[in-house]
């Protein structure tokens, strides 16, 4: 199966991450038309960015390859299912399909434990770990109100 030419690679490449001590064992292929158009490693703690998880740098990568802010027609293929933020990058950016090889629970299993984050979201506002608290909503939705009447804008 062409598929699982990807996903070993992505799982080959999470083991020589792993092996430098580049922190998490994971990495992200994504595949247009048979081919890599996008690579990402986990790169937080060595980038000392949080948001630098395997498939948002994939994602990162392959748009910029591809001149495009969306991957149409494109497969991803994971070394372990995303997590909540990779996920919503990963709608964000609209691939055609999600390949993944570990699952979360493979992942909690080895101290990757995203389960909090889960928990937070069923939290009302207020009362999660990081409080929220809305300011300047009339000013802000003014400008939202302008993109609505602006004639060239770039639609997504």
């Amino acid at each position: 199966m062409a598929g699982e030419k990807f996903m070993d690679e992505a799982i080959a490449l999470s083991l020589e991450n792993m092996e430098k001590n580049a922190w998490g064992p994971f990495w992200c292929v994504i595949v247009k038309d048979g081919k890599i158009v996008g690579r990402g490693r986990n790169q937080v703690t060595s980038t000392n960015d949080p948001t630098a998880h395997a498939e948002v740098v994939a994602i990162r990568d392959a748009c910029k390859n591809l001149n495009s802010f969306q991957l149409d027609d494109c497969e991803l293929y994971t070394s372990c299912e995303p997590c909540l933020m990779c996920l919503g990058a990963i709608y964000r950016a609209r691939p055609k399909k999600i390949y993944y090889a570990n699952t979360s629970k493979d992942a909690a299993d080895i101290w990757f434990d995203d389960a909090f984050i889960y928990k937070e979201l069923d939290k009302k506002l207020a009362d999660r770990k990081i409080p929220m608290e809305q300011l300047l909503r009339n000013e802000a939705n003014a400008v939202f109100q302008k993109r609505v009447e602006k004639q060239d804008k770039i639609q997504y």
